[in-house]
């Protein structure tokens, strides 16, 4: 298994449909639920052990998701207040690096949370013309909101899975 994809890269041909926009959204709805399962009587030394060589730790890829995820719902707002808005890319990398990804995991977790809750709310709400509005990313192009709830999903699975099967690794 590749330690990096877990669940493979995000894949998807075409134009989603009503039912496959509505399974990712249950899927993000979901998340929150998982990471917490996932997390779930981690100790401090396991909390800091990367996910795979030279890969972040457990609590910065708990941190990541929140940081990631703000950013889209931040994304998906301005796509639907905006024509086709360029979007800012963030350096995740060096977000993982600064001092509040050190927290305890349980201040990300209670944001992703509350974020969750808002941007399912959102998402459900929205008409089938808003999932075709767009935002122009500059190392992407211009994305979809329906596609992007789509990447979204898997982002989190993804990273849910890098500390699931961690721990199906070492047994913990």
């Amino acid at each position: 298994m590749d330690t990096r994809y877990p669940i493979g890269k995000f894949k998807y041909e075409g134009e989603p449909t009503a039912e496959i926009v509505e399974g990712w959204i249950s899927e993000i709805e979901k998340a929150p639920l998982q990471l917490r399962e996932a997390v779930k009587d981690l100790n401090e030394v396991q909390l800091d052990t990367p996910y795979r060589s030279q890969g972040w730790t457990v609590r910065q890829v708990v941190h990541h998701i929140a940081d990631s995820h703000l950013n889209s719902y931040t994304r998906f707002k301005l796509a639907l207040t905006e024509n086709t808005p360029a979007i800012k890319p963030y350096e995740e990398g060096k977000w993982a690096e600064l001092p509040d990804s050190k927290l305890p995991i349980e201040v990300s977790l209670t944001l992703i949370d509350a974020l969750h809750t808002r941007w399912v709310y959102l998402l459900r709400s929205l008409e089938a013309d808003d999932l075709e509005k767009t935002f122009l990313h500059p190392e992407s192009g211009i994305v979809a909101l329906s596609m992007s709830i789509g990447i979204y999903a898997w982002h989190g699975n993804h990273h849910i899975a890098h500390i699931t099967t961690l721990r199906e690794r070492l047994g913990w």
